[in-house]
């Protein structure tokens, strides 16, 4: 028994997500080219790492666009529980493709060492690497903002590409400056490791967070703990006890779905109205969840049901969780 506001519900401000999402491809094309050139004149391994760096960025901020964009999609025949989880598998991909570029960066480094490439010409370099930190900068808190308020993963994602390229950008900055004072040519390929080596930690990071949410990892105890106390503020109104809470993500939406048990006594519009109040409270304390209640009498209770819910260890099964207070009957 789904909320009338959870099947309204979508997520905010749909058409800024797709233009922040815009506007990180935009922004990852043009600093692409600029790393390119700048790379090639400057023959420095750490802005070409850049360049590669950036274009990993700008997969993931095309697959970032088209995720957010199919997320708002309303459920449909083939999808029932709507299309929210594909954010969600975007930061995965997003998280992969980062893995993937650390890997060329730390193999075009170790081969610039051996082979003792030179760098040349860093003045370009250098106003290519500076511009590159402002613009990343300034792309990455707007699309931060938008994907706090949104609660969109792949946007979160998105803005976790662009922060790392900036501090990757700064430490390339600094290693080219070292280079130009003091002329040790092995900085430049050793800065573009370190690179890597921040580059796999956000990356992790990414992969990990996503993949707790396609495996439907339960929602924070936080949330589950203000699911809780919900339930027992409705105990002047008959709930008397409730089991088999279940919760998980997908993308910024939350799902819950529990049983609920009333006082005996209670008629079914009574215990069906509590259920729908009910529903909306956890909605309004749990960033707009989708809820779903089952109705179960006081003494209604399949054996194993109330072993554990969300980690939390239950009472056996003929004794359910049950709510403190006395309970009054249902008018």
């Amino acid at each position: 028994m789904p909320t009338s506001t959870s099947l309204n519900r979508v997520h905010a401000a749909p058409v800024v997500k797709h233009r922040v999402a815009a506007l990180s491809v935009i922004s990852n094309s043009t600093l692409i080219l600029l790393k390119v050139v700048a790379g090639t004149i400057t023959g420095s391994v750490a802005v070409l790492t850049e360049a590669v760096h950036s274009s990993i960025d700008l997969v993931a901020s095309v697959v970032a666009f088209f995720s957010v964009r199919k997320a708002d999609e309303p459920a449909d025949d083939s999808h029932r529980y709507g299309h929210e989880k594909i954010e969600n598998l975007a930061a995965a991909i997003e998280g992969i493709l980062i893995l993937v570029g650390s890997a060329a960066i730390v193999f075009e480094a170790i081969r610039r060492l051996v082979g003792n490439g030179r760098v040349h010409t860093l003045g370009f370099g250098l106003v290519v690497v500076a511009v590159s930190i402002a613009v990343n900068v300034i792309v990455s808190m707007r699309i931060s903002r938008t994907a706090l308020a949104t609660g969109s993963p792949a946007l979160a994602g998105d803005a976790a590409h662009l922060r790392t390229d900036a501090m990757t950008s700064a430490a390339v900055l600094l290693g080219l400056a070292l280079v130009k004072i003091t002329g040790a040519q092995w900085i430049d390929p050793v800065v573009a490791i370190a690179v890597a080596a921040a580059i796999v930690v956000t990356g992790v990071r990414l992969l990990s967070n996503s993949s707790r949410v396609l495996v439907d990892e339960s929602l924070p105890p936080g949330e589950v703990e203000a699911i809780r106390s919900s339930i027992e503020a409705f105990a002047a109104r008959g709930v008397v006890g409730y089991h088999a809470l279940r919760t998980r993500r997908a993308g910024a939406r939350r799902y819950v779905d529990l049983h609920i048990q009333f006082i005996s006594g209670t008629s079914l519009e009574s215990a069906h109205r509590t259920a729908h109040e009910l529903q909306d409270m956890i909605a309004r304390r749990v960033n707009g969840a989708d809820v779903l209640i089952h109705l179960e009498p006081q003494d209604r209770v399949r054996p194993g049901e109330a072993l554990a819910d969300e980690g939390h260890v239950r009472p056996p099964a003929s004794d359910p969780a049950r709510i403190p207070g006395p309970p009054s009957s249902a008018g």
